[in-house]
């Protein structure tokens, strides 16, 4: 069993910048692909980021290439994503979630999730 939480969230002014972090008990996050989504109010959750296990290779969506930047830190065992040049449609839940084999973008792939952190950019 792996427990992640979320931290890192809050209120921003459009244009500017916040880091969040996910943090893991129970296991290693170095046996595990990581990834970010996301819920709006109103809207299904949608993938973000991913990192794989091995190597750190990334992978975003495309309404966050070049804003945002998932990182992780096997020896803290925590998991980063980096937020700038924040939008108003960037407000949502952000989850964390660990798991991923194939389909990085896929919810149901991932195994774990935490609890959600919410970040709000205001106009």
């Amino acid at each position: 069993q792996v427990q992640l939480v979320e931290s890192g969230g809050g209120l921003v002014q459009a244009g500017g910048s916040l880091r969040l972090s996910c943090a893991a008990s129970g296991r290693t996050l170095s046996s595990y692909g990581m990834g970010w989504f996301r819920q709006a109010p109103g809207k299904e959750r949608e993938f973000v980021a991913a990192i794989t296990k091995t190597f750190g290779i990334t992978y975003y969506a495309d309404s966050v290439k070049g804003r945002f930047t998932i990182s992780r830190d096997n020896a803290k065992n925590t998991v980063y994503m980096q937020m700038n040049s924040l939008k108003p449609e960037d407000t949502a839940v952000y989850y964390c979630a660990a798991g991923w084999k194939r389909y990085y973008s896929n919810s149901p792939e991932y195994d774990y999730w935490g609890q959600g952190t919410q970040v709000t950019v205001s106009s």
